[in-house]
C-alpha cells in the first residue's frame, strides 16, 4: 500500500511524534497485543505544534492493521475526532471516545494506549482484578484503577464516569473489556502496557497452577521507589531506544 509522505507538510516536532507513534503501533503488533484493526493508541501534540489553546491528537486510520501503520498514515484530529489535516483514510470517532475522555481529564496524558488482549480481558473479567502475586503486578498496583463495563464505549455520557474512575492512576482496567495505560510519553505508555500485559499473563498462568502466594502489602506500598531505581528515573525512555533498534532490524517502513 502506497501512502504519500507527510514529512515535508508538517513540522519537525510533529514528524518525530508521528514516527514514534507509528513505531509504537508496530511494536504492539509485534508483541501480539493488537486486535485486528480495533483499539487505538493516541498521542497528544504539544501546543507548540497545535497552537495555543488547541488540542490535537494523532490516531490510527480505521481499517489498517497495526503492522501497516506508518508515520504518514496517522490521522491528526481534534477533540471531537474531526480531521485537522485532510487524509484519505477514515477515522473512527466512536473508538476515540475513551481516548478523548482521558486526554480531557489528564493534562499529563501524552499517550493513551488501549488493548483487548486475551490475558487482559480475562483478568478484567475476574472479580478479584489484579492480584499481588508477581513483581510485575506490584508496579501496576501502585497506580491502578477500575472502570465498570457499560457496553461498547461509544457514548459520550460515559466519559465523566470513566474520568472519575481513572483519577490520577496510570493503569486502568476496563472491566470485561481490556487494559488502558496513560503515559507522559509514548515510550512511557508502551513500557506500562508491557508491564500490565505481563501482569495479566502471569496471573492467568499462576491461577492454573494451584494455591497462590501474595506479595507482602508493605512491599507493594514501596514500589514507586523501586520503579525509579529500576529505570534510573527515566521511565520508558530507558528501554525505548532498544525497542527501536529491534524494530528497525525487522522493518523500518514505519518511518515513511
Amino acid at each position: 500500500m502506497h501512502i504519500p509522505s507527510l514529512k515535508d507538510q508538517v513540522s519537525a516536532e510533529e514528524w518525530q511524534l508521528r514516527v514514534e507513534l507509528a513505531a509504537c503501533y508496530r511494536l504492539v503488533a509485534l508483541y501480539g497485543w493488537s486486535d485486528l484493526v480495533f483499539t487505538h493508541i493516541s498521542a497528544k501534540l504539544p501546543e507548540s505544534v497545535s497552537g495555543a489553546g488547541q488540542h490535537h491528537f494523532l490516531i490510527n486510520p480505521y481499517g489498517l492493521m497495526f503492522d501497516e501503520i506508518t508515520a504518514s498514515a496517522l490521522v491528526k484530529v481534534d477533540e471531537q475526532c474531526h480531521k485537522v489535516i485532510d487524509s484519505p483514510f477514515p477515522v473512527n470517532p466512536a473508538g476515540f471516545v475513551i481516548h478523548s475522555a482521558v486526554h480531557e481529564a489528564r493534562a499529563d496524558a501524552g499517550c493513551v494506549l488501549h488493548t483487548h488482549t486475551r490475558a487482559g480481558v480475562a483478568v478484567s473479567a475476574q472479580q478479584c482484578g489484579v492480584l499481588p502475586i508477581s513483581q510485575q503486578s506490584t508496579f501496576v498496583l501502585a497506580s491502578l484503577a477500575y472502570h465498570a463495563y457499560e457496553g461498547v464505549a461509544f457514548r459520550p455520557d460515559e466519559k465523566p464516569r470513566l474520568q472519575a474512575d481513572l483519577g490520577s492512576a496510570n493503569f486502568l482496567m476496563l472491566r470485561n473489556h481490556g487494559l488502558l495505560v496513560v503515559g507522559k510519553t509514548i515510550a512511557d505508555a508502551f513500557l506500562s502496557m508491557y508491564t500490565f500485559e505481563a501482569t495479566c499473563r502471569i496471573q492467568i498462568d499462576a491461577q492454573a497452577g494451584g494455591a497462590l502466594t501474595e506479595v507482602n502489602p508493605l512491599i507493594v506500598q514501596g514500589v514507586a521507589e523501586a520503579m525509579r531505581v529500576q529505570t534510573s528515573g527515566l521511565g520508558g525512555a530507558f528501554v525505548w531506544p532498544s525497542l527501536i533498534r529491534k524494530l528497525d532490524k525487522l522493518d523500518d517502513s514505519y518511518k515513511s
